[in-house]
């Protein structure tokens, strides 16, 4: 340890780590090898349509981690307007309260957009570093799809 004033001393030294013999790294089933992938699989996410074109063109269908990220992406579309549908008819209920009901429908509408953004976030961020990240109930469709 050095202390001021003082020289330093000598570290002491590591004895040398014993050798291991380890694995080749190997890419995990269904992580892409190429980069390339991981960009079209967030592609996917940024719309519906791309998801739609990459499910019916020839090399990307016969991809899996792009044909998981595209179904996935296609299946939040419909989830999104099956929520969006539900929050209307809870908008309307909401209204019917006196007083709190417009605070509470008012409220609801962003805290719920506010999830949805985090989640798309998410799942765009997990595809662009290679990972496939499944949705709870979305995810399970996307992968025997």
């Amino acid at each position: 340890m050095w202390v001021p004033g003082q020289a330093a001393a000598k570290p002491a030294t590591k004895p040398p780590a014993p050798n291991i013999p380890t694995a080749p790294a190997t890419p995990a089933a269904g992580i892409p090898t190429q980069p390339k992938d991981n960009l079209i699989a967030a592609l996917a996410y940024v719309t519906f349509i791309p998801a739609i074109v990459f499910v019916l063109i020839e090399p990307f269908k016969r991809n899996r981690f792009i044909r998981f990220h595209s179904f996935q992406s296609i299946f939040l579309t419909l989830a999104t307007i099956l929520i969006a549908v539900a929050l209307r008819i809870l908008f309307a209920v909401l209204v019917l309260i006196p007083l709190l009901g417009h605070l509470l429908a008012w409220l609801v509408i962003p805290v719920a957009l506010l999830g949805w953004g985090i989640l798309w976030l998410v799942l765009l961020v997990k595809a662009l570093q290679g990972e496939t990240f499944k949705l709870p109930l979305i995810g399970s469709l996307a992968e025997k799809a």
